[in-house]
């Protein structure tokens, strides 16, 4: 009797890694914040609205009340939005325009706004009542001309960031994750943060850092940063934490953070100069007897808006303005962090 053949060893399977469990709590922000696809995602989407906060890659329009009260518009208006941002105001001028009326819409982000145009036109606004300019409010004399208008009888113009900006990593506005230090606006133009601070001196840095964000650690913060290389915004908010004194609490180092990416984003695109241009502009772009509001998110802004529309009133261009500052109600603090620091002022332009 002979032995049975040994059977062959059946071949080995390739070793294949278990795919890692995302956890509740992933990490990368385009699992995280599901919320950015609102149309797979609705359940998500409500629970992030009523925890009080706003939905990443969306934009909460802040005081909507309050600036429709300030504005007034009425059918056959002429309004310009100088920021249309995610379209939140001005989704809610537009129907008041109606009949006759159009809204012109400016925003200098080429990624954001033809999203924006394709929102408001899937809401059935028209080009016969809506149109989508990119520019920057510094350029609304130009715009208004390019339409063959004389002026306009509303105009908004929301200063602060979008939302779609400071939750997309990949702008460079994010305090929160690993993106590219860019935080340009439109990144076709002008020089990333991350080249602003390699070239920029001590003495400098920390001038701009009192100027754009009123940071009481100015000097040891450019100490630290200025002439450096920073090319992700998770290696600068790092750095900026370790720059500060020992006895720095943690919500103290993550307020700095923010007031650093703050200056730096205002420095990089200009934003000062450009609100100055506007500001200076405003008058002759109003018709007689128009209106404007503007929303301001921090003290460089508010101040020179305050001053404008106070030198205008001194000068005879404007017939009334804002004598106090209107602030967000507590209730819309709560359901929206983001527009805490808002403030709202408005003029109307002698008849």
């Amino acid at each position: 009797m002979t032995d049975a053949p040994t059977p062959e060893p059946a071949p080995a399977t390739p070793h294949r890694r278990r795919p890692r469990y995302a956890g509740k709590n992933p990490r990368r922000f385009e699992e995280k914040y599901k919320e950015r696809d609102p149309e797979r995602y609705a359940d998500t989407v409500a629970k992030v609205l009523a925890s009080g906060k706003t939905p990443a890659g969306t934009h909460r329009p802040i005081m909507v009340a309050e600036v429709l009260n300030v504005l007034a518009p009425k059918p056959g208006d002429i309004a310009v939005d100088c920021t249309l941002g995610y379209g939140g105001h001005a989704a809610q001028i537009l129907p008041r325009l109606q009949p006759g009326g159009r809204l012109i819409g400016l925003d200098a982000d080429p990624i954001e706004l033809p999203r924006t145009e394709a929102r408001l036109r899937g809401l059935g606004f028209g080009p016969e009542v809506f149109v989508a300019r990119r520019s920057n409010f510094a350029g609304l004399p130009k715009v208004l001309a390019t339409e063959q208008l004389a002026g306009a009888d509303v105009i908004l113009a929301d200063l602060g960031v979008s939302s779609m900006q400071l939750d997309d990593p990949a702008r460079g506005f994010s305090v929160k994750f690993q993106g590219p230090l860019d935080m340009r606006m439109n990144p076709q133009r002008g020089q990333p943060a991350s080249a602003l601070l390699e070239k920029i001196g001590r003495d400098a840095l920390a001038a701009l850092l009192v100027d754009n964000a009123d940071e009481p650690n100015a000097p040891a913060l450019a100490a630290a940063l200025a002439g450096r290389k920073f090319a992700t915004t998770l290696a600068l908010a790092n750095a900026v934490r370790r720059a500060l004194p020992r006895e720095t609490t943690d919500e103290e180092r993550d307020d700095a953070v923010r007031r650093v990416f703050q200056a730096l984003r205002i420095a990089v695109n200009d934003e000062f100069s450009a609100l100055d241009t506007f500001l200076r502009n405003l008058p002759a772009c109003l018709n007689p007897g128009g209106r404007v509001a503007i929303l301001t998110f921090h003290s460089g802004e508010d101040r020179r808006v305050k001053k404008a529309i106070e030198a205008g009133l001194a000068a005879g261009f404007y017939a009334d303005i804002a004598r106090e500052v209107i602030r967000p109600s507590p209730e819309e603090r709560y359901a929206n962090p983001r527009s805490v620091a808002a403030k709202l002022r408005w003029a109307q332009k002698a008849g």
